[in-house]
């Protein structure tokens, strides 16, 4: 633009130019050992996993027309969710649901189940189309912003491109944020979705029948332990109750 100031170019810059014009790569300068050590110092600090870290889990539910009987059933199972996590510390949840046209909302963290469950009592299913890529995006970005330990999707339906779902899924994976993909019902072209969804953040697919609120509450729980207590606390859950067995065995 006219009148912006401009910085004159360094060797640097000019041996970049260079090299984008005869299609080359720019010569690097290698990291050295102290350079290696200060970035995985970095990456330990900023991990959502790091030890003593506060366990927070992102449970994102279909809020469309068909899903009302199944979001009364998550609203009174929800509170299973803390209990599971208080035996191994503690749980914030960050409710994000989709309903009607276009509208896609997210909560604040919420650390009491009692909170969470009057603000689902107050939210009714509207009609709408699938929006599970919103979902993904805001968990990426509340994963980079506060540390996410496990997403955990709800729903029946997926009614959006595949492969866009996939990018943001990747971008979850490189993150370390495993997305456990619950589906209620037989929908193939969910499944295939939710599947690769799952397997591209080293999470689960995990599907449960109409109405199964057993079901649906060892999944839960068993995502809870992941969050609030890792890897080895899913682990021992898995001794115990088939959801979380079915869980460990996908994750890599």
């Amino acid at each position: 633009m006219a009148g912006e100031p401009t910085k004159p170019k360094s060797a640097g810059d000019v041996a970049s130019t260079k090299a984008r014009r005869d299609g080359s790569l720019p010569e690097t300068k290698p990291s050295t050992s102290e350079d290696i050590a200060a970035f995985v110092a970095r990456a330990r600090a900023m991990s959502p996993h790091s030890a003593g870290a506060k366990g927070r889990l992102v449970f994102a539910l279909d809020a469309t027309m068909s899903r009302q009987p199944t979001w009364d059933m998550a609203c009174a199972l929800q509170a299973d969710m803390f209990r599971e996590a208080a035996s191994l510390g503690s749980l914030d949840i960050r409710l994000v649901y989709y309903r009607g046209f276009n509208e896609c909302r997210a909560t604040g963290w919420i650390s009491d189940s009692a909170q969470l469950a009057r603000l689902m009592g107050k939210i009714d299913c509207q009609g709408g189309n699938t929006q599970i890529g919103k979902v993904l995006s805001e968990s990426r970005r509340e994963a980079v912003a506060s540390g996410v330990r496990a997403v955990v999707f709800v729903g029946d339906a997926m009614e959006e491109k595949v492969d866009d779902l996939c990018a943001r899924a990747g971008e979850l994976g490189l993150l370390k944020v495993p997305v456990f993909m619950f589906q209620e019902g037989h929908d193939p072209v969910a499944e295939q979705a939710f599947r690769e969804i799952a397997r591209l953040t080293g999470g689960a697919w995990c599907r449960f029948d109409p109405g199964a609120a057993a079901q649906l509450r060892e999944l839960l729980r068993a995502a809870a332990a992941y969050a609030a207590g890792g890897r080895e606390a899913l682990l021992r859950l898995a001794k115990t109750t088939g959801g979380a067995a079915a869980l460990i065995g996908q994750m890599k």
